[in-house]
């Protein structure tokens, strides 16, 4: 495979004319720091690295960038030498190293759904952070625009640990060799951030290769892959649509939902539309059924009413054990709540279906022409159980990256709608009884009230995690809290703390509920 070097100037996005910026960057000393970086970004080409090509690299100037394959721009970008390289056999990566000011760091970054494209969004916020950052596609490319396409993996099942775990520790460690390159020096600190599928990958991370990162932030994470399909993607799938009479038209969501804020917002002492405690609220879905000669428009039909139920339960095999935790109450209207992966716009149209279509079908019954909803646990589970060592991020045991000084933080928003919030629980208190008291050391799990799957829904959903890991790691300072925000239009309307698990954010009695000092974080009362 040959190797290119290319280089590019692009000064859009900076409002001055070429020659007044020249001026400035000379006045600063930028000129020859971006001199000596494009000399050092252009002999990375002949850079060796194990089973790795090194197929381009481009001297990217200030401002914005167009990010590869959509027509989405990138803006407030730092200069950076940007190096896109392949690793055998098809993983394919990019690591950016910023020219002028770099803080020492190393990020990495995860990936969304079935990943196969390498995420550029979360790479830009890493540089603007000052880091050199990188990510990878983990081995394939993604045919469908929602992220959640298997079928490569039908042709290819070779890539299928690539994608599980392989692809994002060999893109880490040759992230780590080409910023040694380019600056002549190691990074002195590393770091990785991800969310859903990216969170699950920070946990794979920490179990299987705990040298990698010294700290790792993993929300709302996809950890046991396997039971997240079977068990939350393919039973929510079969219980809204085998029947058709079962099914929950989005109009019937809202309703759901404002039923719901009514019967136990104000459990927390106040109405703000957002459920701090969704395990407080017991709401009972069949005082929306409807009664004689009601609208059925209005209310909720008997089959629909046990479907809520069972949603909320969550899925069992047939001896009653849990294979997958249900959802909370709390969060089911909005665009990134029931109406976008439980139910759908319309039947079929949900995430929920569409990612278990693909990965039944292709990954692991590997039919193209399989239905999903023949599948049986308790008879077919096998086929999981072949996958599970590979996608599944399971092990409790975090000592070894402990002992190396490794932290980590965990979030998860408690209206997730995609991923239950109680999964994540379950895995930190797997760990809680490996490590006992001494997992506050070094792992911290943060629930966010009203946030969605990653960021969206009713509450506070802003919040710098990533500072949080840098001071825990650097400064030895654990977070006793993390302030979140709620922006509405670009404004701050309301801030709330979040706090380290089992400890919640419980208004003083006082002050503006809006503002996060009117909050102090405590055990509450079980």
């Amino acid at each position: 495979m040959s190797s290119r070097c290319r280089r590019r100037t692009r000064w859009f996005g900076v409002g001055l004319a070429g020659t007044t910026l020249v001026v400035v960057l000379m006045l600063a000393g930028g000129m020859e720091a971006l001199a000596q970086g494009a000399d050092a970004c252009a002999r990375l080409t002949s850079l060796r690295l194990k089973d790795t090509t090194i197929e381009s690299t481009e001297m990217v100037e200030a401002g914005s960038f167009l990010q590869p394959g959509s027509l989405r721009v990138l803006r407030g970008l730092p200069p950076f030498c940007r190096v896109a390289g392949v690793t055998e056999s098809s993983i394919r990566f990019e690591v950016w190293m910023p020219t002028q000011k770099w803080t020492g760091r190393f990020e990495a970054v995860g990936n969304g759904g079935m990943a196969g494209v390498v995420a550029y969004g979360p790479m830009s916020g890493g540089l603007r952070r000052g880091n050199a950052v990188a990510s990878t596609d983990t081995g394939h490319t993604n045919q469908t625009a929602r992220g959640f396409d298997a079928s490569w993996s039908l042709d290819r099942p070779d890539l299928i640990e690539d994608f599980g775990h392989r692809a994002l520790h060999l893109t880490t460690v040759n992230g780590k060799e080409i910023v040694r390159a380019f600056y002549g020096k190691a990074a002195q600190h590393s770091y990785y951030v991800g969310c859903s599928k990216g969170g699950g990958q920070g946990l794979m991370e920490a179990q299987r290769y705990p040298a990698d990162f010294d700290g790792i932030v993993a929300g709302d994470p996809a950890y046991n892959w396997t039971h997240l399909y079977a068990g939350a993607h393919l039973y929510y799938a079969s219980v809204t649509l085998k029947d058709p009479e079962s099914y929950i038209q989005p109009a019937k969501v809202k309703l759901l939902a404002d039923a719901v804020n009514r019967a136990c917002d104000a459990k927390d002492g106040f109405t703000d539309g957002v459920l701090d405690d969704p395990l407080s609220c017991h709401f009972d879905p069949e005082v929306l059924a409807c009664k004689e000669g009601e609208d059925p428009g209005t209310c909720f039909t008997p089959k629909q009413v046990k479907v809520v139920k069972e949603i909320w339960a969550g899925s069992h095999d047939d001896q009653g054990h849990p294979i997958f935790p249900g959802l909370v109450p709390g969060g089911e209207a909005g665009s990134g709540g029931w109406s976008s992966w439980v139910t759908g716009s319309a039947p079929y149209e949900a995430t929920h279906w569409k990612a278990a279509e693909s990965f039944f079908r292709y990954m692991v019954m590997r039919d193209p022409k399989y239905d999903p909803f023949s599948f049986d646990y308790d008879h077919d589970k096998a086929a999981l159980e072949k996958l599970a060592p590979t996608l599944d991020a399971v092990d409790p045991n975090l000592r070894p990256f402990a002992r190396r000084g490794g932290r980590l933080i965990l979030y998860h928003g408690w209206s997730d709608p995609d991923i239950s919030p109680l999964n994540t629980i379950h895995y930190y208190k797997q760990v809680e009884q490996v490590t006992g008291p001494k997992t506050l050391e070094f792992a911290r799990l943060f629930l966010v009230p009203g946030m969605q799957h990653c960021g969206g829904g009713p509450g506070p959903d802003s919040f710098d995690a990533v500072a949080a890991i840098q001071r825990w790691v650097e400064d030895g300072t654990a977070p006793a809290q993390i302030v979140a925000s709620h922006v509405v239009h670009g404004a701050v309307d309301r801030t709330r703390p979040l706090c380290p698990y089992p400890q919640a954010a419980m208004y003083k009695g006082k002050g503006d509920v809006n503002d996060a000092g009117s909050f102090v974080c405590k055990a509450r009362a079980e």
